[in-house]
Parts: structure tokens; C-alpha cells; sequence
């Protein structure tokens, strides 16, 4: 009896599993960038991986039932089985190659951005999310964690010229224009972040001393979710942001009205005297 329930239960995990992921009660977010094709190298994935799941667990569980001990009943021992012991390392040889080609193909994409993408620098730290626009000179201007104060807190070299025309969005919220592919500059001001919104299907890690980047094409207008994916401190689960993808001409007036950052500089200034 103890063994029928056994193999009673391991069936019905595997059928639970099965039947959760075939009714999608847990799936993706709305995908609303041109990265599709993480969905398919995932499906691809969770096809081998549940395969094995399925077929294991199942074999387990009639080796359970059928196999269960008896009274007279010896079981045989052998040594070893070099035809099996062969067939498992092709079989698994062959699973590894279906699993690794596929990422391969699609990380070669993600880490060559198009060649005139628009570049948005990400400044991160405990617990907030800024953003750098380039200015009308289409340049982001140098900057360094030396030049760091309150009132600069991205560290632009203020002298270059071109960073008086950058605009800064302290805060956020990060606004992006609908198709156009956009290229993330991340640096953070304090300790490890990583970036992540689940419908743009990209994620990078913000690592303090070195700049990473993302790129992706926002295709569908609206409001999105930016989760630090990365244990900051005990501030973490507040770290959110929001996305707001708009259609050029909109996101065209609205990067005209914000502030440049000699215009913030010198109201800093004003402010302080």
C-alpha cells in the first residue's frame, strides 16, 4: 500500500505541474518589447526540462509500484550496464546541446545593440532610479563617480560641453519613445542593483566601478514596472520605478520641457546662496 500511494502521489505531481503549465496560472507579462524571442528559448527550455520531469518522475513511479518488495522476492544486482551507461550520456549530451544553442544564438543578439540606438544613461542607488537624456546635441556628456555631490549626482563633467545640454530625470520616470531601440548605460553610486522590467524581458545587473548596458525596442505604448532584481539592502522591495513608453512626438515634447543640466546646476546654485 505504501507503495501505490507513492507512486499514487508522484503521478499527481507530475499531472499538477503539467496541467499549471498548460492552463498558464503562472506565465509571462504582456511582452512589450522586440525580445519575443526569449519567450521561445524559454518555452524551449521548459519542453526539454519538462520532458525529463515527466518521463523520470513517471519511470520512478512504476519502478515504485511494479518492483515493490515481496516476500521470496531477491532483488539482482549487476555492476554496470555500459549499453545504458552510453545511451544516458548521449541522450544527455544531446539535451544540453538543444538547451545551449538556442541561448547562445539569442545572447549574441542581446549583447550586439543596433548601431545608432538612442543611449539612456541609468544612475542607481539606495533606493532610486535616474535617468541621463542625451541633449539636443544627441551627445551624453562624460561623467565620473569623482565628481559626485548632491547637487550632480550623476557626476557629469560639468566643463565638457556636452553635458550642459543633457537632461536629467532624478527619480525618473524613465520615458522612452515607442520603436525606437534604446540603449541603457547603467551605473550605480552605492552598491549592487540590477535593472529588470518583465515585459521589456531584460535584465542587467548594476554593478558599482563599471558601466553595463541593455538594449531593447519598446513596442507597445504605456506604463511598466522597474523592479530591482538585486538584494540592495533593507530598502530593497521599495525599489521601484516606472517605464513610460509614449510615441516620438509626445516624448519629444516632453524631454523639450525638462531641464537641462546647466539649467539644475544653476538653480542648485541659486538656491544655495
Amino acid at each position: 500500500m505504501q507503495a501505490l500511494a507513492l507512486a499514487i502521489t508522484l503521478v499527481g505531481m507530475v499531472l499538477g505541474a503539467f496541467l499549471l503549465t498548460a492552463l498558464r496560472v503562472w506565465w509571462f507579462a504582456p511582452l512589450a518589447s522586440n525580445w519575443g524571442n526569449l519567450d521561445k528559448l524559454i518555452i524551449i527550455s521548459l519542453v526539454l526540462c519538462g520532458g525529463a520531469f515527466i518521463a523520470i518522475n513517471l519511470f520512478v513511479a512504476y519502478t515504485i509500484y511494479a518492483h515493490n518488495s515481496h516476500r521470496g522476492r531477491k532483488a539482482f544486482f549487476f555492476v554496470d550496464n555500459p549499453r545504458l551507461e552510453w545511451r544516458l550520456i548521449w541522450l544527455t549530451a544531446i539535451g544540453i546541446v538543444l538547451l545551449l544553442a538556442p541561448g547562445l544564438y539569442f545572447y549574441a543578439q542581446v549583447i550586439t545593440p543596433p548601431q545608432k540606438p538612442y543611449v539612456i544613461e541609468v544612475l542607481t542607488q539606495q533606493w532610486l532610479w535616474s535617468y541621463r537624456y542625451p541633449g539636443k546635441d544627441g551627445v551624453l556628456g562624460p561623467a565620473d563617480i569623482k565628481n559626485y555631490s548632491p547637487a550632480n549626482p550623476f557626476g557629469v563633467n560639468t566643463e565638457a560641453q556636452t553635458s550642459q545640454d543633457d537632461v536629467p530625470a532624478l527619480g525618473g520616470p524613465l520615458y522612452l519613445p515607442l520603436g525606437q531601440p534604446v540603449l541603457l548605460r547603467m551605473r550605480s553610486n552605492d552598491v549592487l542593483h540590477s535593472f529588470f522590467v518583465p515585459e521589456f524581458r531584460m535584465k542587467m545587473d548594476v554593478v558599482p566601478g563599471m558601466v553595463t548596458q541593455m538594449w531593447f525596442t519598446p513596442t507597445r505604448t504605456g506604463e511598466f514596472q522597474v523592479i530591482c532584481a538585486e538584494l540592495c539592502g533593507v530598502g530593497h522591495s521599495t525599489m521601484i520605478g516606472k517605464v513610460v513608453v509614449v510615441e516620438p512626438k509626445e516624448f519629444e515634447r516632453w524631454l523639450e520641457e525638462r531641464p537641462t543640466i546647466a539649467q539644475t546646476l544653476q538653480s542648485t546654485g541659486n538656491a544655495q546662496r
